[in-house]
């Protein structure tokens, strides 16, 4: 029979395993890539990309920036798959911010070689990401996202403060002035899948993020099992550090 102090030190074993991220399945290998396909996330466009795209093309990779619809999660993740269908060979996926809940849901095609998150959201199959989210400090650049019925975008302040800190300011005001509205039953949808669970994953966390809290990023990153780097930038790295976002995108090409 246990004695008291043997249920207790049970006990908070179970709590700790209990706390501790989940660990990913077994993953398959990586392998190189010649083609890339990049997914934008909320209050952006295609375009946002721009400036990774010029490094990875000037490094002889494919690349296609999908124009995300952000509207329902079914038609954001059918705009992805349409691209992915049409693009021959193993193929780095890589999503910044909400698209990281598309690659979540999509990365499993086979064609996908790895996945890519930049400062991203990682949810479980049927994982509820907000109250996930709540279990950690609120982000600034929630309180600035305002909605006109069912469409949300971002505040001005918000936008060049909390979501583009670190973008120099006249290229910050350009990217809020196209900043593209969202419907709010996109960002409250689960997810069926968890590709991170099985295909090599990578993730840019960005350290003064005030969009995705950086704990959270790191927590997320962590449950993956992803190769990781952190860079000293603000929930636009792709723009402010994209040098070191193409580095790891092409990292994910090489299969290394």
């Amino acid at each position: 029979m246990m004695n008291r102090r043997t249920m207790i030190a049970g006990a908070v074993a179970a709590a700790g395993a209990l706390a501790l991220p989940v660990r990913a399945e077994t993953k398959s290998k990586t392998i190189p890539a010649r083609n890339v396909v990049l997914v934008h996330g909320l209050f952006a466009d295609g375009s946002c990309w721009s400036d990774v795209i010029g490094r990875l093309q000037a490094s002889g990779l494919n690349v296609t920036s999908v124009q995300n619809p952000l509207t329902t999660l079914e038609e954001a993740v059918s705009s992805v798959r349409c691209v992915l269908a049409r693009t021959e060979g193993p193929t780095v996926l890589a999503g910044h911010s909400f698209a990281g809940t598309i690659l979540s849901e999509v990365g499993d095609a086979e064609n996908v070689s790895a996945l890519v998150y930049i400062a991203a959201r990682a949810p479980d199959a049927g994982e509820d990401y907000t109250a996930l989210g709540k279990r950690f400090a609120v982000a600034p650049a929630t309180a600035g996202i305002i909605f006109d019925g069912d469409e949300g975008r971002l505040s001005e302040n918000a936008f060049l403060h909390d979501f583009a800190g670190d973008v120099p300011s006249g290229r910050a005001r350009i990217l809020y002035a196209t900043q593209q509205p969202f419907r709010r039953a996109l960002t409250q949808a689960r997810t069926t899948k968890a590709a991170w669970r099985t295909k090599p994953t990578y993730y840019a966390v960005s350290d003064e993020d005030r969009t995705i809290n950086p704990d959270l990023q790191r927590f997320l990153a962590k449950r993956m099992d992803a190769h990781v780097v952190s860079l000293r930038a603000s929930h636009l790295s792709l723009i402010s550090r994209a040098p070191e976002v193409a580095d790891l995108i092409e990292l994910a090409a090489r299969g290394s």
